[in-house]
Order: C-alpha cells, then structure tokens, then sequence
C-alpha cells in the first residue's frame, strides 16, 4: 500500500490570545462589541496563552522521539505561528524544524460582523442575525466572511498538500477553532448535523490536542482514527490555565 496519509496528526487549537480575553470581558460587561482594535491576524497570545503553548511543548518533549512531530504546519496569523514557536522553542519537536505557515489554516473570516457581540449583532446587524437562524451557522455567509462550507472547501486541499507531501510522517497542525471541527469533518466523512452536535458540546479549549493515527485497515487506502479530541491534559500541573471561552448563541427568533 502507498502511503497517502500522516502516521499520526495532531490538530491544536492556539494558545488563549488577547482576543480571546477581551471578548470574555465583552459578554461579561454586555457590550456590543469587543475591544480589539488589531486586525485579527495579528492579535497576540496573552501571557497565559504563552504559558500554554510552552506547557504543551514540554509536554512532548517528554514523549518518545517517535511520538513527537517531525512536520509543522500553522496558519498565518500570529497566535497559531507563536503557538508552533514556543511549542518548539519548549522541545515538542526538533529545533530545526521549519514552521511551514499555510494561508488555508486561517481563522474562519467574520466579515461585517467582525468584532461584535451577540448583542451587537442583533442591534447593528438584524438582517444577519436573522439570515444565521434561518440558514443556521454551517452555510450561513456574513458579508465579506465565510461560512463554514468554505472553510470546509480549503481544508480539503490542505489535507491534500498533506496526502501529498507529508505522507506517512507525524504532522501537527496549529490553527484555530472552527478550523478544528472542520478539519473533523473532513476527516471522518461527517455531515452538518454531526459536527453542529459536537460544536454544540462546548468550546475547544485553547493549546487542547485533537489527534488521529493511520490505520491501514480504515478502507481500501486506509484512514485516520481519532484517538483523543479536545484533551487538556498536557496543561495538568502547569502553570499554565487551560481556558476556552463560554458559548454565546443568538437568541431564538
């Protein structure tokens, strides 16, 4: 058999950023919108987010050679790449690893409603608010964003560029939320209603390792097995606080 998957992939949320702080005090204190003024792309890792990235990279640094990474992918935008970095930097992988940064991890994009609340949504944009419960958050597409079909449709080339070029290797990928439960759909043949009903049982948690291991028997080529999803346990004794933010959904029509 030609090998057309990883050995092993693990997929990791980034480390708690700024953002990630700023919106919880967002829905914390009722405000229409979060109090970021960075593009998204380049809103930092909080300190504890450091903490976190550094705390799972010693947590591999503590496994078999053959358990570690030998292929580092993450998105573009600077929590995943300082995620990856202080991952490396706290021995997960080989230092002279390249992070090979890919513009098809990147946060799912917001469009116009970028930055807002809950609340803010439903006061600034109704129409949209109204389009999400109709057309509900796997196809809706806010203005200038994406939903999550078309973060779907550019995953699927990663894994191929994986399939292609990483085949039969441990590849770890950084990225982001939605990334994450799409990256699950794509692997185990989902549908919307399966990976909405596990979106539905919380929020990945930040630096949490979803991991799956080639199994030859998975079908005619084979196939990934999920073998731990949204597991926390590398920051266990840390110094680090394992976070994920709470859900906000829009309120029914």
């Amino acid at each position: 058999m030609i090998a057309s998957w990883p050995s092993r992939l693990w997929i990791i949320r980034h480390g708690e950023s700024a953002g990630n702080v700023a919106r919880a005090a967002a829905y914390a204190a009722g405000a229409e919108r979060i109090d970021v003024t960075l593009r998204d792309m380049d809103v930092p890792l909080s300190p504890n987010g450091c903490e976190q990235a550094a705390a799972l990279g010693r947590w591999f640094a503590r496994r078999p050679v053959e358990e570690r990474p030998e292929v580092l992918l993450a998105s573009p935008y600077l929590r995943a790449r300082d995620t990856a970095r202080l991952f490396q930097e706290a021995g997960g992988c080989d230092a002279a690893e390249p992070i090979c940064l890919d513009e098809r991890l990147r946060e799912k994009e917001f469009g116009i409603l970028d930055g807002l609340t809950t609340a803010g949504i439903a006061r600034h944009e109704p129409q949209q608010a109204e389009a999400r419960r109709s057309l509900g958050k796997f196809y809706h597409r806010p203005p200038g964003g994406e939903s999550w079909c078309d973060v779907i449709l550019r995953l699927r080339s990663l894994m191929d560029t994986v399939a292609l070029h990483h085949a039969g290797r441990p590849v770890m990928i950084f990225a982001h939320q939605v990334v994450v439960l799409c990256l699950r759909y794509v692997l185990e043949g989902m549908d919307e209603e399966q990976i909405l009903a596990i979106d539905r049982t919380g929020n990945i948690g930040n630096c949490a390792i979803t991991e799956y291991r080639f199994d030859a028997a998975g079908g005619k080529d084979g196939g990934m097995v999920l073998t731990r999803f949204n597991a926390t346990a590398a920051l266990d004794g840390e110094e680090a606080l394992p976070t994920a933010e709470p859900r906000h959904r829009l309120p029914p029509a």
